[in-house]
């Protein structure tokens, strides 16, 4: 017995050692555990698109000459489709304005509206919202401008306007890939960077415009201090290539919107479907009886007659279809084609940009140029955006083919941002060539006005490019893509909220009167600037705030949190989903009755009372859990 101590003590002294050991290892287990949980894919990294295919030096001569014959069919495919994309927005423009380009021309009558520089702002948005194109709401603000129903100070704000709604479309595109959350995030972001950049601009350039008449002052100089002479037409570039196809489809008498516009009769009772696409004019004078005078009068008079000389031979050339039917056979059929190019697009640069090839373009289009010209990069990427803009004539094409490039991981969203800005600038420089191309009475204001919308963009981006703290839409944009990312069906919400629900709620509040609107709009913006200064405190000087302030949690959940939200959209989706899944249940259970009926099938009471009693039973246990996990 006596060496049972010492044992007990040897046990004390190599438990220590047992401890120490395993603290140890668990010691040297825990940064491999953190690192773990360190190293994670920044999401807003560029993906490397891995090749997984055999290297070119280890095929053989079949197998490359397969290889390139692939590669060309591939690249022949990718034009093709970007051609029907380009098309396919081409004939989504005609239809919003088939659909709602009487309704866009009433609104621009409204001049006692139009006379507050606010409700001018959402009117040139909801105008473009509902043409889908800025140059066709610009065309209606130029010819009203000439018609002297405007003045260049009433139509800079709505100049202002057609810029934002422009930048709809290369949103909604970026919800074509929703399905990844990665890409998501990525897309949409870099959609919204050219949201946030038009926002910014206008909440700082029209106060000032309203306060000093900056732009139409500066514009106004411009025109008397040059000696411009009306000039051709501006050169078509793309259209070439597209109005064949689109022509064939439909094609729209740009006059009519115009007419409604500027307050003429006979253009209401037009149809935007062009008919006659050759025609010809024969002035003369005639005898025209006047109205005001007591006896008969007679006065001679330049009449203008037009005489049809050939039919287009678009698809609705002859219909019987009013304007709504037709243009939303179109809205229906151009989305449809819109979203299927757009995902084909998507995979086929998946599959073809990988490995080399990825890497060149990366390196071409994301690269800096090396010190000290790195400053220059960007603004050779906003000449880049211009030109290309000015080739495809559209800024709405432009950003949308890039859509999906920030969404795979080609283009950054530091180098989306500079193109985007380009893009503003392209398509005012073809709405200056066309200003040039007016008759000489009106060119001086058309031109007015189409300098306006390029020096408004021109200083939109000196505010917020070239110093880099000033790049405040992208670090938006990126906050706004990591939001929608997480709850995805905030991405709707937004362009709702961003382009049609503020927007109306403005125009809404304008028809009432200016001082019912800034009793609504002021409370608001107070509100929401007091918020966003507390939010830039909370999280760079919390000490400057008092206790109270220094979080949100005072506030309901609800009031700053998504959550609650999400939890409410998941329930109701969660409830659709339950009764799509009894409703289809039902009905096949009714369908196998029908059959087993049919085919005479003899089925034992207790097993059809089983079948009748269990079935539902997992249905409604199905639902609730369903709903149960929701909550």
């Amino acid at each position: 017995m006596a060496p049972r101590p010492k044992h007990e003590h040897e046990s004390d002294e190599k438990q220590p050692e047992t401890l120490d050991g395993a603290r140890k290892k668990s010691l040297s287990m825990a940064p491999a555990v953190s690192t773990a949980a360190l190293i994670e894919d920044d999401p807003w990294e560029m993906m490397e698109l891995q090749d997984t295919g055999v290297k070119w030096a280890d095929l053989d001569t079949k197998k490359k000459v397969l290889r390139v014959f692939t590669t060309a069919a591939k690249l022949i495919m990718l034009l093709g489709l970007l051609y029907m994309f380009v098309c396919s927005l081409d004939v989504l423009s005609s239809a919003f304005q088939l659909v709602g380009g009487k309704a866009a021309g009433d609104i621009f009558q409204e001049n006692k509206v139009l006379s507050n520089p606010l409700a001018g702002l959402v009117i040139g948005m909801l105008v473009t919202l509902l043409v889908q194109s800025s140059s066709t709401s610009s065309s209606i603000v130029v010819s009203m401008v000439s018609s002297g129903m405007l003045e260049v100070a009433t139509a800079v704000p709505i100049i202002m306007g057609t810029n934002i709604g422009t930048s709809v479309t290369n949103t909604l595109v970026a919800i074509a890939q929703v399905g990844d959350r990665n890409k998501f995030r990525r897309a949409f972001a870099g959609a919204t960077v050219h949201d946030f950049f038009n926002w910014l601009s206008v909440l700082v350039l029209l106060p000032l415009e309203v306060a000093s008449g900056y732009l139409e002052k500066v514009t106004s100089l411009i025109v008397r201090s040059f000696n411009i002479e009306s000039g051709e037409k501006a050169p078509a570039l793309l259209n070439v290539i597209t109005d064949p196809l689109t022509h064939s489809i439909i094609q729209l008498d740009e006059s009519v919107m115009s007419g409604i516009a500027v307050g003429d009769p006979e253009a209401r009772n037009k149809s935007l479907i062009k008919v006659w696409c050759h025609t010809a004019s024969n002035t003369t004078v005639q005898n025209v009886t006047t109205t005001n005078c007591t006896d008969l009068c007679w006065e001679l008079k330049n009449v203008t007659e037009i005489i049809n000389i050939k039919k287009c031979s678009h698809i609705f050339v002859n219909t019987s279809l009013s304007d709504l039917a037709v243009g939303l056979i179109l809205l229906a059929g151009s989305l449809l084609i819109l979203c299927t190019c757009l995902i084909c697009i998507v995979k086929l640069l998946n599959s073809m940009l990988k490995g080399q090839v990825a890497v060149v373009i990366k390196k071409i289009v994301n690269t800096d140029f090396p010190f000290p010209f790195a400053w220059l990069t960007g603004y050779i990427a906003i000449l880049v955006g211009a030109g290309m803009t000015f080739i495809v004539q559209s800024s709405s094409v432009f950003t949308s083919a890039i859509t999906p490039l920030v969404g795979i991981g080609v283009i950054s969203i530091e180098r989306a941002y500079p193109l985007s800005l380009g893009s503003n600038i392209g398509t005012t420089t073809t709405a200056i060539l066309a200003a040039m191309a007016s008759p000489g009475e009106t060119l001086g204001n058309s031109l007015q006005i189409a300098l306006v919308h390029f020096f408004f963009n021109l200083s939109g981006i000196l505010l917020w490019y070239p110093i880099p703290i000033t790049r405040i839409p992208i670090r938006l944009a990126k906050g706004l893509g990591e939001t929608t990312a997480q709850y995805r069906w905030f991405a709707a919400f937004y362009i709702i909220l961003c382009f049609f629900g503020l927007p109306l709620l403005v125009f809404g509040l304008s028809m009432a009167g200016w001082q019912v609107l800034m009793g609504v709009l002021v409370p608001i913006a107070v509100i929401l600037i007091f918020a966003i200064i507390v939010n830039i405190l909370q999280k760079h000087k919390p000490q400057w705030l008092p206790s109270a302030l220094r979080s949100w949690d005072f506030l309901p959940l609800w009031a700053h949190s998504l959550d609650p939200w999400d939890r409410v959209v998941t329930v109701i989706a969660a409830r659709c989903c339950c009764c799509c899944k009894c409703c289809n249940s039902n009905e096949e259970d009714e369908k196998a009755k029908l059959e087993n009926l049919a085919n005479g099938i003899e089925i034992n009471d207790n097993t059809m009372t089983t079948v009748e009693i269990i079935e539902p039973k997992k249905t409604v246990d199905s639902c609730e859990i369903l709903k149960a996990t929701s909550l």
